[in-house]
């Protein structure tokens, strides 16, 4: 997940480029600071640099910048528009993530439409306030509530990321993991790897 807080003089489509060199699969583009005409400008030229790489871009939140940026799909949280009406939207082959914080609301993502879900906090997270991180156990009922990919988010570090492994999730989604290091692209890489012990890894 992008977050402009520590570009250091570079653009965030540079950042995101590096972030795929490094092993990223999937970029989802956050934004809460842009104006729409913005976002969706960003969103357009990040689009161009994923797709050269076949990796796929989701827009965070908003349909309207997934579709008119030509996105290869959106993340929705809990009271974002519903995921059916999204599909609707954004047709059938879109990705759609949801956010889930218990096994209700993972099964009813999942009878809405949803691919995947974004599960968290974690770990507790700078990155959204009065946010109480998961313990554990809800972790690992969201993930065996669904038939879809569950990944993790929220204060994941290279330093914690391991204690994840064995609950089920299929992967992790980071931000200052990747972003706030000053090698990118290596601090991806570093991450893929640990993200795949997380995903194979047993108890």
């Amino acid at each position: 997940m992008t977050d402009r807080s520590w570009l250091r003089g570079a653009s965030l489509a540079e950042q995101v480029e590096k972030t795929i060199l490094g092993g990223a699969t999937i970029i989802q583009l956050r934004e809460k600071q842009l104006s729409p005409e913005d976002f969706l400008e960003e969103a357009k030229v990040i689009r161009k640099i994923c797709h050269s790489h076949h990796v796929p871009l989701i827009i965070n939140d908003s349909v309207e910048i997934a579709l008119k940026a030509e996105a290869d799909g959106v993340h929705l949280g809990q009271g974002d528009l519903d995921p059916r009406e999204a599909r609707k939207l954004l047709g059938p082959k879109a990705i759609i993530g949801v956010s889930a914080h218990n096994p209700d609301e993972a099964r009813a993502a999942l009878a809405a439409g949803a691919d995947y879900l974004g599960a968290g906090a974690v770990f507790p997270t700078g990155t959204k306030q009065d946010v109480t991180a998961l313990k554990p156990e809800t972790l690992r009922e969201i993930c065996q509530a669904v038939s879809i990919p569950v990944v993790a988010i929220g204060g994941i570090s290279r330093q914690n990321a391991l204690s994840l492994k064995g609950l089920g999730v299929a992967g992790l989604a980071v931000v200052s993991a990747i972003f706030a290091q000053p090698d990118i692209q290596a601090a991806a890489a570093a991450m893929k790897d640990i993200a795949l012990q997380v995903r194979d890894g047993q108890e």
